[in-house]
């Protein structure tokens, strides 16, 4: 692992832990609150600090995902260094493209 993908492993997960704390209240509320799907997108639906906050946790999930699944490639498979990579670096778009989708389907569509 680089220097760059160490420091970038790390602060990721330093910015999920809060993001994570915080999703998982809002849906334990929700569901005790009985709010339904419907009456979630209804709250959700054009807020710009909920359309942030997503975006930040799809970001950092899909770097520290890519970079940890790129390690696990290098360690435990016979794949070299660039095909581990390539791997890694195209899971991060993938999931960057996924979350994206899905933030905007909640926050703006």
């Amino acid at each position: 692992m680089t220097p760059l993908s160490y420091l970038l492993q790390r602060s990721t997960a330093m910015v999920m832990a809060p993001l994570i704390v915080i999703h998982l209240a809002v849906i334990i509320w929700a569901i005790q609150g009985g709010l339904s799907a419907e009456e979630i997108l209804l709250r959700t639906r054009g807020s710009l600090p909920w359309g942030a906050f997503y975006s930040l946790f799809v970001l950092a999930a899909a770097i520290h995902a890519g970079i940890g699944v790129q390690t696990v490639l290098r360690e435990w498979t016979p794949l070299g260094r660039r095909a581990a990579t390539g791997l890694g670096h195209t899971l991060i778009v993938v999931l960057l493209a996924l979350g994206a989708r899905a933030v905007y389907a909640v926050v703006w569509a």
